[in-house]
């Protein structure tokens, strides 16, 4: 495990969030040296790109005086806090963070892109890899599926009064995205992970039943 700190904000990095980059950028596909390199460079946007995101939402929630933390695992992270109970709209611009400054990392590094085009092909491929993952996982994120940053998005406009209607659309809309992404790309990631969340979401559902 590595752990550092940013903006005094303390931050983990589990072994499994390197393993499931590298299996996500085709590490077992690899046949030549050109190949592990990118699986390296792959590795590195990735890291830049999720961590970039996290600190979004940790650094609006210092600024709201939280205490914050970031952990990089499997497939992702999270941004802990905790404090003083946020006002919706506040909770709102937290979750809100992660996505719009990632967004925001994946166009600033395609217009240099386009402005710097004298570069090697491995700086091209490193910096493409760097836009795609940011704006894709911010794009993903903003499904409003439980648990990811959309479906709390959502949450938070609802309201606590409207957590039926609110797991009905996370539900439904995991499904949705998993038939539809399963069919475009043929991935079993995306079809194990939505398939989940609609799980969680009907479990959640069958718990506040009786509301």
């Amino acid at each position: 495990m590595i752990t550092f700190s940013l903006f005094n904000i303390p931050i983990r990095v589990l072994p499994w969030f390197w393993l499931t980059l590298a299996f996500i950028g085709g590490i077992h596909l690899v046949d030549s040296k050109q190949a592990i390199l990118e699986i390296l460079l792959f590795v590195i946007a990735g890291f830049i790109s999720i961590l970039v995101h996290e600190l979004g939402h940790a650094l609006t929630a210092k600024h709201f005086n939280q205490r914050v933390e970031i952990v990089l695992q499997a497939f992702g992270g999270y941004a802990a806090y905790s404090g003083a109970p946020l006002s919706r709209p506040k909770s709102f611009a937290v979750t809100a963070a992660g996505p719009a400054i990632q967004i925001i990392l994946g166009i600033i590094v395609l217009v240099y892109m386009r402005t710097f085009s004298a570069m090697s092909p491995n700086a091209i491929y490193f910096l493409s890899v760097l836009s795609g993952i940011s704006i894709f996982w911010a794009l993903l994120n903003l499904v409003p599926v439980l648990p990811l940053d959309g479906g709390r998005l959502l949450q938070t406009i609802l309201g606590p009064q409207r957590i039926k209607l609110t797991l009905q659309i996370s539900m439904v809309s995991a499904i949705i995205l998993a038939l539809v992404g399963y069919s475009l790309t043929g991935s079993f990631l995306i079809l194990i992970f939505m398939g989940m969340f609609a799980y969680q979401s009907f479990q959640a559902l069958k718990e506040n039943s009786w509301r």
